[in-house]
């Protein structure tokens, strides 16, 4: 793959032999990113699951202390009470039945969905439209409550991070914040994240859980991390 010059020369800041400690690749990540606007820096990993498997799925969220940085378009289902509580929580769009029709028609305008337990229903309904983009509702991400206020609080917030594996690899991706957030902020976003997903190990996967981690910023190199100091430092909180 042919890269541009500005990517090259960053690639060169990084030794691809070694493996970094956490601190040394949030440095790294926020000095090779090459973009002109505020980069998204991702956490990429590797798991020692079979995602084939169902009692291997790994999936959850995680609220970051210093959030994502990204603003989040959020529809809601729910109605009554629940329909104006996302209202007032800073929800976009907010419907029951008219809404559901209107998406399984292939509205698109969204980042984000959430959903009260009474209407899943029918809102199961909608998986050729929500489930190839993943914006399929979903308990374990959180975006199947009750509290549909407080979930859009968090969303809207950019404090709320999804992280689920690949059903093709058991690869993992997940945004920890900007490339002009500080060293600090980053870090601490990156071991809540790493402590979030040890907790979602899943009893049936073994061995190695934690087999590769990479950080990166859009359209930057990839900064090779130690699994065994990640782990470590997310054991601390």
């Amino acid at each position: 793959m042919k890269r541009s010059k500005k990517y090259n020369e960053a690639a060169k800041k990084i030794d691809s032999s070694l493996i970094y400690s956490p601190s040394q690749a949030v440095k790294l990540a926020k000095e090779t990113s090459t973009t002109k606007y505020d980069a998204t820096v991702e956490v990429s990993m590797v798991l020692g699951v079979d995602p084939k498997k169902a009692d291997q799925a790994v999936r959850s969220t995680v609220n970051l202390p210093h959030g994502t940085g990204k603003t989040a378009r959020v529809l809601v289902f729910a109605g009554g009470e629940r329909a104006e509580e996302a209202r007032a929580a800073g929800a976009d769009i907010v419907g029951a039945d008219e809404l559901i029709d209107e998406v399984s028609k292939g509205r698109l305008d969204y980042d984000a969905v959430v959903s009260t337990p009474e209407l899943m229903g029918k809102v199961g309904r909608l998986g050729k439209v929500l489930g190839p983009r993943g914006l399929m509702p979903n308990p374990k991400a959180g975006t199947v409550s009750p509290n549909v206020g407080q979930v859009v609080k968090e969303i809207k917030g950019a404090t709320r991070a999804e992280f689920r594996v690949e059903r093709g690899g058991a690869i993992i991706h997940s945004a920890i914040g900007k490339a002009s957030f500080s060293e600090e902020a980053l870090k601490e976003n990156f071991v809540v994240l790493i402590n979030a997903l040890l907790k979602a190990k899943p009893s049936a996967a073994k061995g190695k859980y934690l087999k590769k981690i990479t950080l990166t910023s859009t359209m930057g190199p990839g900064v090779s991390i130690d699994t065994a100091v990640a782990a470590k430092l997310s054991e601390r909180i």
